[in-house]
């Protein structure tokens, strides 16, 4: 890890797929518009950050720790949250593209996940106790042997969790996305 620590700074408009990313510790920053597609934050280290409206897609994420941060309007493409350093692992996710991306083997208790799209997100594994899918698109999602115990889902759609593959004591589900706890059984819901 570089020793080199960025507290308190607002960064606008970098273009880091065509720059290196300065490498250190990132404290109460905020990246607005930024594009990070295909960088390698691979042991970087953010802390309560905000990141506005930038672009990760295909990032390399290796030992990347992130503590309390937020990610709003930002595209997260295919990355790999799964390579993350673990150690106090914390982030929020609003109005987001996380599609193709993979948080196997989480422990992501009660992180927000709001208005994003996340097809074909692999939550394998993951413990997403308390989690909150708000108004999220989860077509072709996959979960399978994940702990979901008072997961509120009662907002999202297009979303196939098989209630025997997975741990959903005391999980939220509305009246209009039942079926997406039934769909292995192939069966008509009217």
């Amino acid at each position: 890890m570089s020793e080199h620590l960025f507290r308190d700074i607002v960064i606008n408009s970098k273009d880091y797929s065509a720059q290196k990313f300065p490498e250190g510790e990132y404290e109460n920053c905020s990246f607005k518009n930024c594009n990070f597609s295909g960088t390698n934050l691979s042991k970087m280290s953010f802390s309560e950050c905000l990141f506005e409206a930038c672009d990760f897609s295909n990032a390399n994420l290796s030992n990347t720790s992130f503590q309390e941060v937020i990610f709003k309007d930002c595209k997260l493409i295919g990355l790999n949250f799964g390579q993350c350093s673990s150690f106090l692992l914390s982030f929020t996710f609003e109005n987001c593209q996380l599609n193709f991306s993979s948080f196997f083997k989480l422990k992501l208790r009660n992180t927000l996940f709001k208005e994003c799209r996340l097809l074909q997100t692999d939550f394998s594994d993951a413990d997403l106790s308390s989690a909150q899918f708000l108004n999220c698109d989860l077509s072709g999602s996959i979960f399978s042997g994940t702990r979901l115990e008072k997961t509120d889902f009662s907002s999202s759609f297009n979303f196939s969790i098989d209630p025997e593959a997975n741990f959903l004591a005391g999980a939220k589900f509305s009246n209009q996305n039942i079926e997406g706890l039934l769909k292995k059984y192939n069966i008509i819901i009217e």
